[in-house]
């Protein structure tokens, strides 16, 4: 009878466990989709193969910590919490940012408090609760029932540990063509090389992708690379920048200042479909656009990518050409290199600013890689504190105000020419702090939560001001200036949008390059410069910034001249079958079959020279940017 009462008690543990896989396994795909109707399609109709091989997953990671605990409730608890975190945190980075959970956001846990900073506290609150109630629940019923559950001996405990490590160990080579976790895989209709992220997770959930994700391949190998190659395409290059160097009369950057001012989550909501407002927004910027070198830049993010558009910007790579599972270049690629060809090296003297905390993204070890001498940001102390820390409002985030008053400060402190990156924080997300007297209204069907709109509004309306006035005191310092001004990716307010029907206006920003009036007198600025400048990428900012300031270029920035000159901006596409998110200067999204011959060959370049620099033998690394 004991032996019956027990074998049925062992069952009710199994069913509990079957129920439980399933259930997570269903939220999770829920978190991904936030729409029932198209969660129970996929696990029940289209994709029910995916479901099962994630909730085997599931089950066989339960059996692991079941088997390292051996007490069922504990690793109940355990096993609840953990997965109820992921469904959380892939909710709230679908709903910002419209994207999974990736490996590459595992590096962002160093940074923890300031993740808790930006969500909701009721959020924390419920999840809080909700995580007491649990181990609450599973410590009385271990005290209580815990005998009478199963027990496993040492050796089907290690048994049950390994299943699970090597489940997780599998997709280390799902991406390798014949491989059983590839094999496996492809049968389920999981493919890891779709055009984006979001659509394989759209389908099959998010753990797939996550699992799929974990090993990095920093860029796939470009068809013909080889030393003779690479040492050809050197050869081009030093050709066609020492043409380009007869028309340009400025031979030493140390002499000027460049400053990259990335501003946090700007862009016009004027241009988004489906929003009304009662006023610009933002006249004075539209007017500096209007007087100066502007347009459009695509990004490769939306609603967050902060990192990924200033490392673009900063080493003229392009991210859409890396490696699918290659999500952060920061924290996956730069802290791993020595030496990164970039702009920041091209000047004695770097400072960065960045007026939050300075290990998100890494930034703490990345920005040492790239060359900055300092790194002003919020927990710097002594000398390289933050001076000026103003607020707006009710808001946590220090302003632009204040940003470009530290910025100035730089400026003047050396003599010299310098390269100053500026990263604000000012209108970063979430979006319900509200201003005092904010004029702006919105109207449409675009966002989810109207007021946030219009509290948006107001942010970018007080950048527009701070903006207008820190141009003002750059006229008046008697040196060569040149500023690189640009949003890095639209707010994820508009989520009523279909990014289907609205992929590339919903991502593209604004930008200008302004040459402050002494570089303009004493011919180290141009006022405006309009070859293929409507739109372009961040990876093209470095040409034309060099192209105002009448700089010469070395054979890789020579490349890159050409590359914004001849080739149409481009960004990783986050929806639809095109890998790549490519926009003409008309605003008209072209396929690659829509290339000429000699623009095919260019990228063909631009990617060989990309792959020798990161992932490649370095064959013309050291040679290319002298």
């Amino acid at each position: 009878m004991h032996i019956k009462k027990s074998v049925f008690i062992y069952l009710l543990q199994f069913l509990f466990m079957l129920f439980s896989v399933a259930l997570v396994g269903y939220l999770l795909h829920l978190s991904q989709t936030v729409d029932v109707k198209a969660t129970n399609e996929a696990v029940f109709h289209t994709n029910v193969a995916a479901y099962l091989l994630t909730i085997t997953i599931l089950f066989l990671l339960y059996l692991a910590v079941y088997g390292l605990i051996n007490r069922f409730f504990y690793a109940t608890a355990i096993y609840y919490i953990f997965f109820g975190v992921y469904i959380v945190a892939n909710r709230l980075k679908v709903a910002y940012r419209n994207e999974p959970i990736m490996p590459s956001d595992l590096a962002l846990l160093r940074s923890w408090r300031q993740l808790f900073s930006m969500i909701s506290w009721k959020i924390v609150a419920l999840a809080i609760i909700s995580f007491v109630i649990v181990i609450g629940f599973c410590i009385f019923l271990g005290k209580h029932f815990s005998d009478k559950t199963l027990r496993f001996n040492l050796i089907t405990r290690i048994i049950l540990v390994i299943l699970g490590v090597a489940t997780i160990g599998s997709f280390y080579n799902v991406d390798k063509e014949g491989s059983f976790m590839n094999k496996v895989t492809a049968k389920t209709g999981y493919i890891n090389f779709a055009p984006n992220i979001s659509l394989i997770a759209n389908t099959t959930g998010p753990l797939l992708p996550f699992l799929g994700n974990i090993h990095t391949d920093i860029m796939d190998k470009p068809a013909n690379y080889n030393q003779e190659t690479m040492q050809n395409i050197l050869h081009k290059y030093q050709k066609s920048a020492q043409r380009i160097n007869r028309k340009r009369p400025n031979n030493d950057l140390n002499k000027q200042t460049l400053i990259f001012v990335l501003s946090e989550s700007f862009s016009d909501p004027v241009r988004v479909p489906n929003v009304t407002l009662n006023q610009d927004p933002i006249p004075k910027i539209n007017q500096i656009k209007q007087e100066n070198t502007s347009g459009l830049m695509l990004s490769s993010g939306y609603g967050g990518g902060t990192a990924n558009m200033e490392y673009m910007a900063f080493t003229g790579l392009a991210y859409n050409q890396f490696a699918k599972s290659l999500q952060s270049p920061y924290t996956q690629l730069v802290v791993n290199q020595d030496h990164p060809i970039n702009i920041i090296n091209s000047f004695d003297y770097a400072a960065a600013i960045h007026p939050y905390y300075g290990n998100f993204y890494d930034r703490d070890i990345v920005y040492p890689k790239l060359g900055f001498d300092k790194f002003k940001n919020f927990q710097t102390k002594g000398k390289n504190a933050l001076e000026y820390k103003s607020k707006l409002s009710y808001s946590t985030f220090i302003d632009d105000k204040s940003s470009y008053k530290e910025t100035l400060k730089q400026i003047n402190a050396r003599k010299k020419g310098q390269f100053i990156s500026l990263v604000t924080m000012q209108n970063h997300m979430p979006f319900n702090v509200s201003y005092d007297n904010n004029q702006f209204t919105y109207k449409g069907s675009a966002a989810g939560i109207p007021l946030q709109v219009g509290n948006y509004a107001k942010g970018i309306n007080y950048t527009d001001d701070s903006t207008k006035e820190f141009l003002d005191k750059l006229d008046t310092i008697k040196k060569p200036i040149t500023v690189v001004w640009y949003g890095d990716h639209l707010p994820g307010l508009y989520d009523k949008n279909s990014m289907e029907k609205y992929n590339v206006v919903q991502h593209e920003t604004d930008y200008f390059i302004y040459s402050n009036k002494y570089a303009l007198n004493h011919n180290y600025g141009t006022k405006k410069i309009e070859q293929n400048t409507a739109i372009t990428d961040p990876n093209d900012f470095i040409p034309i910034a060099l192209k105002q300031m009448k700089q010469k270029v070395t054979p890789y920035y020579a490349l890159l001249t050409k590359v914004q000159e001849k080739l149409p901006a481009t960004a990783k596409n986050s929806v639809g079958k095109d890998e790549d998110l490519m926009v003409d200067q008309n605003g008209k999204q072209i396929s690659d079959k829509q290339l000429t011959k000699s623009q095919r060959q260019l990228r063909k370049e631009y990617q060989l020279v990309q792959y020798d620099l990161t992932a490649g033998k370095g064959y013309i690394k050291n040679k290319i940017n002298k």
